[in-house]
C-alpha cells in the first residue's frame, strides 16, 4: 500500500508539472483490468477517422506540412476550416451499420490541431469558423449509439514549439525546444481527452520521436484515471496491444494487436482516391481475426465534414455480411489452422469456423489433424460440405458452385472446447513441397526478420521475403530436408504500382556443388506458374538476376 501511495504522489506531481519526467523513467506501467483486453478484443472491428483542417487539401494529415503545403500555410487552415455538414449521430451510425463496435479519432495528429476545446492552446477547433467541440459531440454520440469512443494523440507534434523536431516529417530540428515542457503539455491534454470525454475504450498514440522513457508515464497516468482504459504500443515505452499499420499482422495470441489500414489509399481524404473492393475489405477483416487481431479500418471524411457516399456504401456492406456471419468474428479467437494462402480459422466455444477463400486445384482443403473429434461439419454460406476426419487429417470439399467469391464458411463443431487446441500450421503442405523447409537468402530488408526469407514459404501471401533498396540481383534458396520430387512452380512476387521488379531469373536447383537450372525466365509478376519435366532435389533456389529495385516474393512453392 506504501509503494503504491508513493506512486500515486509521483504521478501527481508529474501531471501538475513540479516533477520531470525523467524522474519516473524507470517506474514500470500497471496493466489494464483483467477483462479490459477481452472486451476490447471481443469487438474485432472499429472505425479510424483522420480528420482536420488539412481536408481542405486533400493532402496527407500532418506529413503534408513543409513538404507539398508549406508551414506556414498549413498552420492557417484552420482559419478556413467550417464543415457545417458535420454530423456526429451520422458518422457514428455509419460505424454501426458497418458492424463496427468502436471508433478511435485524430483529436491531435502531427500537426498540432486540437479537435476539442482544450484549456492548453488556442490551436483548436473552438477558433476556427467552425467552433464546436468535435470530440465532444462524437463521444457522446457513441454513448448514445452504443459505440465505445477513443482518443487517437499524437505523441510527437510538429507545430508546438517545445518539441524538438518539426516539420518536414519530424526530421527538422528546432533551435531551441523544452521536451519537459512539452511532455507536461501532453499529459495534460491527455487528461483532459479521459477526463472530460471518457470512459474512453483507448488512447492511440503515435510516432514517438523522443518519448523513450518518456512513455511508461502517459501509461500509468492512464491507467490511474480510468483503469480499464487500453493504451497501444507507441507511447515510446510501449502498450498493451501492438499496432501493425496498412499490413494484416501474423498470427499472434500471447500479445494483444490491431491491424490499422485505410478504405482507401491515404489516411486524410483525397479525392478520387482508389477505394478497396468488398472482397478486399472482408478478407482483410476475416484474415485479421484469424490471426487473432483487431481491424481498425481507417476513413477520411471531407472538407464539408461528411464520409464519402461510396465509403458509406462499402462499409454498409461489409455490416451486411457481418449481419449474417458475424458470429464468426465477434467473441472469436483466432485459429487453430493459423492463417495460410487459401484462408483462415476462427473459434469460438465448441465450434472452429473455417473460412476458405482460395480452393486448392483438385477441390478438397486438407487441413491437418486436431486432437478432438468432429461431431459435424456445415456451411453457413450455403451449399453443402464433404467432410472426413481420419489420423491424417480433416478434409473438406464444398462443390464448386457453391463456394463463395468471398468467403466460403464452413463451421465444424466439436466434441469439446475449441479453445485449448494448439494452434497448428496449416500451409498447402498437399501441394507445396517447400512449405515447412529452411530458408535463406543474399538479403533481407534491414536484416529485419519480419522480411526474412521464411516468410516465402509460409503459405501466406500477406507475408514477404523482402531485400534492401537498391539490390539489383538476389537468391532464394530452400532445403527441404531431403530429395523431393517436383515438376511444377508457382511464384508470387510483391508487386507495387510500377509492376515487377524482377527483370531475368532463374529457377535453380543443387546437384553436389554445382547449380543446375530448371527454367529461366524474365518477369516473375504476381502469379508466376511453370509446369516443367519433373526433378528431384532437396535444395533449391530462385536467383533473380536483374531487377529494377530491391526484388521481394510473397510466396515460392513447388509442387508434384
Amino acid at each position: 500500500m506504501r509503494d503504491m501511495r508513493m506512486f500515486n504522489i509521483i504521478l501527481s506531481f508529474i501531471m501538475i508539472g513540479l516533477l520531470d519526467s525523467t524522474v519516473a523513467e524507470n517506474l514500470s506501467y500497471a496493466p489494464p483490468q483483467s477483462d479490459a483486453i477481452k472486451r476490447w478484443q471481443d469487438m474485432r472491428f472499429g472505425m479510424f477517422i483522420h480528420w482536420g483542417p488539412v481536408s481542405l487539401t486533400g493532402h496527407e494529415i500532418g506529413w503534408a506540412r513543409g513538404s507539398q503545403t508549406p508551414a506556414e500555410e498549413y498552420d492557417n487552415l484552420y482559419k478556413k476550416f467550417n464543415p457545417e455538414k458535420f454530423n456526429a449521430e451520422e458518422w457514428v451510425k455509419v460505424a454501426k451499420d458497418a458492424g463496427m463496435k468502436y471508433m478511435v479519432l485524430t483529436t491531435k495528429h502531427h500537426d498540432g490541431f486540437c479537435l476539442w476545446d482544450t484549456k492548453q492552446t488556442d490551436y483548436n477547433i473552438m477558433n476556427s469558423p467552425f467552433k464546436r467541440d468535435v470530440v465532444k459531440e462524437l463521444s457522446e454520440a457513441c454513448k448514445k449509439q452504443g459505440i465505445a469512443f477513443g482518443a487517437y494523440y499524437s505523441t510527437c507534434d510538429w507545430y508546438h514549439p517545445d518539441f524538438p523536431l518539426t516539420s518536414p516529417g519530424g526530421k527538422t530540428k528546432r533551435e531551441k525546444s523544452d521536451l519537459d515542457s512539452y511532455n507536461r503539455y501532453l499529459l495534460a491534454q491527455i487528461k483532459e481527452l479521459i477526463t472530460n470525454y471518457g470512459p474512453l475504450i483507448t488512447i492511440w498514440n503515435d510516432v514517438p520521436q523522443m518519448f523513450k522513457g518518456r512513455g511508461t508515464n502517459t501509461i500509468n497516468m492512464v491507467r490511474a484515471l480510468q483503469p480499464d482504459i487500453l493504451i497501444n504500443n507507441r507511447t515510446g515505452d510501449g502498450g498493451d496491444y501492438d499496432t501493425p499499420e496498412q499490413k494484416i499482422g501474423g498470427f499472434q495470441m500471447n500479445r494483444p494487436w490491431e491491424t490499422c489500414m485505410t478504405i482507401c489509399r491515404q489516411w486524410a481524404w483525397k479525392p478520387d482516391d482508389t477505394m478497396k473492393t468488398l472482397k478486399e475489405c472482408m478478407q482483410t477483416l476475416v484474415r485479421t481475426a484469424g490471426g487473432d487481431g483487431n481491424l481498425l479500418f481507417n476513413v477520411g471524411p471531407t472538407a464539408e465534414g461528411i464520409i464519402e457516399q461510396r465509403q458509406v456504401e462499402r462499409l454498409k456492406e461489409m455490416g451486411q455480411w457481418l449481419e449474417k456471419y458475424g458470429q464468426s468474428i465477434y467473441c472469436t479467437r483466432g485459429g487453430p489452422f493459423k492463417p495460410a494462402a487459401w484462408g483462415v480459422s476462427t473459434r469460438k466455444d465448441k465450434q472452429i469456423f473455417v473460412h476458405v477463400f482460395s480452393w486448392p486445384e483438385e477441390g478438397t482443403l486438407e487441413l491437418p489433424s486436431i486432437p478432438a473429434k468432429i461431431l459435424s461439419a456445415k456451411t453457413l454460406t450455403g451449399g453443402t460440405v464433404d467432410f472426413k476426419q481420419d489420423d491424417k487429417g480433416i478434409f473438406l470439399n464444398v462443390p464448386a458452385s457453391c463456394r463463395d467469391e468471398i468467403d466460403t464458411l464452413v463451421v465444424l463443431d466439436l466434441e469439446v472446447s475449441a479453445m485449448g487446441l494448439e494452434p497448428v500450421n496449416a500451409g498447402s503442405t498437399s501441394l507445396s513441397i517447400t512449405f515447412g523447409g529452411k530458408a535463406k537468402a543474399s538479403n533481407v530488408y534491414q536484416k529485419n526478420d519480419a522480411y526474412g526469407p521464411g516468410k516465402a514459404i509460409d503459405d501466406d501471401d500477406h507475408s514477404r521475403w523482402a531485400t534492401d533498396g537498391g539490390t539489383k540481383q538476389a537468391w532464394l534458396e530452400v532445403d527441404m530436408g531431403t530429395p523431393k520430387e517436383f515438376s511444377k512452380v508457382l511464384i508470387k512476387e510483391w508487386v507495387d504500382d510500377k509492376g515487377s521488379r524482377s527483370k531475368s531469373f532463374e529457377l535453380q536447383y543443387k546437384a553436389g556443388e554445382e547449380w543446375k537450372t530448371i527454367l529461366k525466365g524474365d518477369k516473375i509478376g504476381k502469379n508466376f506458374r511453370k509446369a516443367f519435366p519433373g526433378v528431384t532435389a532437396q535444395v533449391v533456389r530462385v536467383n533473380i538476376l536483374e531487377a529494377s529495385e530491391g526484388p521481394t516474393i510473397e510466396e515460392f512453392q513447388l509442387m508434384r
